[in-house]
């Protein structure tokens, strides 16, 4: 079974091979480009690296989300991409859960964190016992809030995402449990987690179409949430003209 996994759903740009459980390939980037500039051409090196077609694949994982709302839809459209061009299914991959299965087999509570701005992180809560489980499934919420609910399971937590330098001084502070952040080596998301992920679950029958594929956000973009406030505030300014409250 021949895997092709893509991540983009936040500043890192990732592509792996997986095949029969063993990563063929990756290739992995932590920096200011665009992933539309960087996961072809990823994809293309692979490939040529390893002597194999596109079509000699049997499925693509994608990263799913949630994350950042332009590097899900350049993903997406990379995988829609070519799984209609290849006729191959997609087999849709939540970002937390691939994340967190970066370290398969640790014991405690795994903690995937991605900053998702206003103090709140896109999170998930897994755990290994004899196989991967999800304890919370992913969710946003506010950092506080998942420290409190961390502190009330009494288990050791494994940190991991671009959430933890930017919480660190909280968790620190306010975690009552042991605690321990990832290294640098399972720190990040992978496309090699995605594709090892997603090799389960297209043995599973849990495949999608291209045509089917979406990215799931789990609340709205920034720019959306703007636009919300600026109506709801013309519309309350409104309001008081037209009751006479207005000055």
């Amino acid at each position: 079974m021949r895997i092709l996994g893509i991540e983009s759903s936040s500043m890192v740009a990732s592509a792996a091979i997986v095949e029969d459980g063993i990563t063929m390939a990756e290739y992995t980037a932590n920096f200011k480009k665009t992933h539309s500039q960087t996961l072809l051409p990823m994809i293309d090196a692979m490939v040529s690296l390893l002597g194999i077609e596109l079509s000699s694949l049997d499925a693509i994982a994608v990263s799913g989300g949630p994350g950042s709302f332009t590097g899900l839809r350049i993903g997406s459209a990379t995988a829609k991409g070519l799984g209609l061009a290849l006729n191959k299914p997609l087999i849709h991959v939540p970002t937390l859960d691939a994340t967190a299965y970066n370290l398969f087999g640790a014991s405690g509570l795994i903690c995937p964190i991605m900053d998702a701005r206003r103090n709140q992180v896109y999170t998930g809560i897994y755990r290994f016992e004899e196989e991967f489980q999800t304890v919370m499934p992913q969710d946003a919420m506010d950092m506080g809030q998942l420290i409190d609910r961390l502190n009330s399971m009494g288990e050791r937590v494994i940190f991991l995402g671009d959430g933890v330098p930017v919480f660190e001084a909280l968790i620190r502070e306010r975690m009552t449990v042991p605690f321990a952040f990832a290294p640098a080596n399972s720190s990040r998301q992978r496309a090699a987690s995605v594709a090892a992920l997603g090799a389960r679950y297209f043995a599973e029958g849990k495949t999608e179409t291209a045509a089917e594929h979406e990215p799931d956000y789990l609340r709205k973009s920034q720019a959306e949430r703007e636009r919300e406030e600026r109506e709801k505030a013309a519309g309350y300014a409104e309001s008081r003209g037209q009751n006479g409250t207005g000055e």
